[in-house]
């Protein structure tokens, strides 16, 4: 028997494949030729905040937005393959990725695979047992500062030497109170085109 959200999920596909008429062809390559690194955040639409419609841009999405090594795999073959030549690296105010820290997540791993519980100040498993240590692992990409991650992460595109020198990297804050993505002067002048 299928969930509540998995009935919803499809009647809302139902309706939107009901109209979906031109969208089918639309081409591969994203029309307006960028792409937007940003965070999984559901208080997040890139469709909305940066003005897109299906077949514009390419949204690669993770906890935090980071340039992870699988995020730098997507641009590159955004940029190769599909023709992207504009960059753009979006972190948000109040990310859940600033509530924690790698040595958190892992022990709270190694307790328990069940959702952990936030009183405002720290992480606890409400019950215990049943955990992995496969957690001490993974590097979690965790933010202190929203600035400085931002700079971080188009630094690292720019010096990937699989990252082509001609492709300006822009960095960006969005703010979850009013919508406004705000400019981290720092990271484009680290991710000017060369």
């Amino acid at each position: 028997m299928a969930s509540q959200i998995v009935n919803e999920v499809v009647a809302a596909n139902n309706a939107y494949a009901g109209s979906f008429g031109k969208k089918s062809e639309l081409a591969l390559p994203p029309a307006r030729g960028f792409a937007i690194l940003t965070c999984m955040d559901a208080r997040l639409d890139p469709a909305k905040y940066a003005g897109l419609s299906e077949g514009d841009a390419h949204v690669i999405r993770n906890a935090g937005g980071r340039a992870s090594d699988d995020a730098i795999r997507s641009l590159v073959i955004s940029h190769k393959l599909l023709g992207t030549k504009e960059w753009f690296v979006i972190h948000h105010t109040n990310c859940g990725m600033e509530l924690f820290c790698d040595e958190v997540m892992s022990e709270l791993l190694d307790d328990n695979l069940a959702t952990a519980s936030f009183d405002g100040k720290n992480w606890s498993n409400p019950q215990h047992g049943g955990g992995c240590s496969a957690g001490h692992f993974v590097k979690w990409h965790t933010i202190k500062n929203q600035e400085e991650s931002v700079a971080q992460d188009v630094a690292r595109i720019r010096s990937h030497p699989l990252v082509p020198k001609n492709i300006p990297i822009y960095g960006y804050i969005y703010d979850v109170k009013t919508g406004k993505i705000n400019e981290v002067a720092e990271a484009t002048k680290v991710g000017k085109a060369a």
